[in-house]
């Protein structure tokens, strides 16, 4: 869930947005959404890979914007709009905060590397071929931390993704947003 529309992606309707809402509603009358049921509204369960669990779940914890261990149903409409809807550097934005498990504003290799390696693994499903963790690593901190400090701040996150298509490409935490929330519904059908 991430950073640009493909020319593959489809088109999330406000109808199927408004969907999303309703689902809320349903399955936290209390108001607030919890960890295992934002999972289940995004159909991840038990035969979800671990992969897809804990990107999930960082995804969960960037919706938390007050850090409180729930999303309320702001935070869950401000978060689906942007990752469905949102504009390019908004997205880069959102993606940076989760990548950002510290919460420090720079991202160490530590960071990267792990997301990284959960967007890799996902991405294997399409592409078995997607490259060793380390190079790609130390690859986009050759291309994005210009001042060599061994972090990536906010600046050189959004320059380095916005300049070079492979980093985004690898930075992306979509995965086709679109097409990946299309496909969960078409599940439930």
């Amino acid at each position: 869930m991430g950073q640009e529309h493909s020319s593959t992606d489809k088109e999330v309707t406000l109808q199927q947005m408004q969907e999303l809402y309703r689902k809320f509603a349903s399955e936290c009358p209390s108001g607030k959404l919890h960890l295992h049921e934002f999972k289940r509204i995004f159909g991840v369960n038990s035969n979800s890979t671990a992969e897809e669990s804990a990107y999930t779940e960082n995804v969960f914890q960037s919706f938390d914007t007050n850090k409180d261990g729930n999303i309320d149903f702001m935070e869950y409409v401000a978060g689906l709009h942007l990752v469905l809807r949102g504009k390019l550097e908004d997205k880069l934005r959102w993606s940076f905060k989760v990548y950002d498990r510290d919460g420090n504003g720079c991202l160490d290799r530590q960071e990267v590397r792990h997301l990284v390696k959960i967007i890799n693994k996902i991405k294997r499903h399409n592409d078995p071929d997607q490259g060793n963790i380390e190079d790609i690593c130390d690859r986009i901190f050759d291309l994005v931390d210009k001042n060599n400090d061994n972090q990536i701040s906010l600046e050189e996150f959004i320059e380095g993704a916005e300049k070079d298509p492979w980093v985004m490409e690898q930075l992306k935490l979509d995965i086709g947003p679109c097409d990946w929330f299309l496909e969960q519904q078409e599940k439930k059908n």
